[in-house]
């Protein structure tokens, strides 16, 4: 069973890989993407479909193999979505944007290794929901007002974090909601920060730097999810040096990213 939670957690991360590939091709070069135009658009939309067959598959994954296997395996959309990308905008991805994307993924994969599987039901107060989205909220206000003076890269990457952030808040309610049981607080909360994640994630690909927008996505959302994970639901964090080194490794490999992924053109 554990082989097959992994093998299905690799297809599932082949799907969530193709998905942003596909909603990038077509929100990119767009100064403001309106989420109205890019759901005319059928590329944009199988995008969207292949992201939530990637979540649905990664979900049967958790429930056939331990957590160790199978979210290494997600960070492997990575590895996938540059190549993809890199075909659609008709080019090939360099040998140092993949090797970047692998250190992205080695120390990512440490993180998420690293965190303490948490124990016993969540809960959340209606009070820690609205200091769940303001924090969340004002966390991807401050980032989207950095990446105003930001270069390209690193406009793509604040906006992806941002969108992360928002991303992370959205696993933290969906924890509660599951774990904790149903609560129409939580019900309501939902799409707030999944909507603005959306929007912002778009505006991330429209500047064309693909391969920092995934690289900050793929870590600011975990992060943010471990860390209100800890803040508001008592949940324990990774302790000693190794966490840090991997840490490192993350924030290298994105700066490397950053560097060596081309800047897309309009397509």
């Amino acid at each position: 069973m554990t082989v097959l939670a992994a093998v299905i957690a690799l297809v599932g991360s082949l799907f969530f890989a193709l998905g942003a590939a596909l909603q990038q091709f077509e929100a990119v070069g767009s100064a403001k993407p309106r989420l109205l135009d890019l759901l005319r658009k059928p590329r944009w939309l199988l995008g969207g479909v292949s992201i939530l067959a990637g979540g649905a598959l990664h979900i049967v994954a958790l429930g056939l193999g331990p957590l160790t296997v199978v979210q290494p395996m997600g960070v492997a959309s990575l590895l996938f979505a540059l190549p993809l990308a890199a075909a659609l905008h008709g080019r090939r991805p360099s040998r140092k944007e993949l090797a970047a994307a692998s250190v992205v993924a080695v120390g990512l994969i440490g993180l998420v290794l690293l965190v303490p599987e948490s124990t016993g039901p969540t809960h959340l107060s209606p009070n820690g929901v609205i200091t769940l989205l303001a924090v969340a909220g004002i966390a991807s206000v401050l980032l989207w007002a950095g990446a105003k003076a930001a270069s390209p890269a690193g406009r793509a990457a604040l906006l992806a974090a941002g969108s992360g952030v928002l991303y992370g808040a959205t696993a933290t309610l969906m924890r509660v909601l599951v774990d904790g049981g149903w609560n129409w607080w939580y019900l309501l909360a939902l799409p707030v920060p999944a909507l603005l994640a959306l929007v912002l994630l778009q505006r991330a690909y429209a500047v064309g730097r693909f391969g920092v927008a995934f690289a900050a996505l793929q870590i600011a959302d975990p992060l943010t999810a471990v860390a209100f994970g800890a803040l508001l639901l008592g949940e324990p964090l990774p302790t000693g040096l190794t966490p840090i080194a991997a840490a490192a490794l993350t924030a290298a490999g994105t700066v490397a990213l950053a560097r060596t992924t081309p800047l897309e053109a309009r397509h």
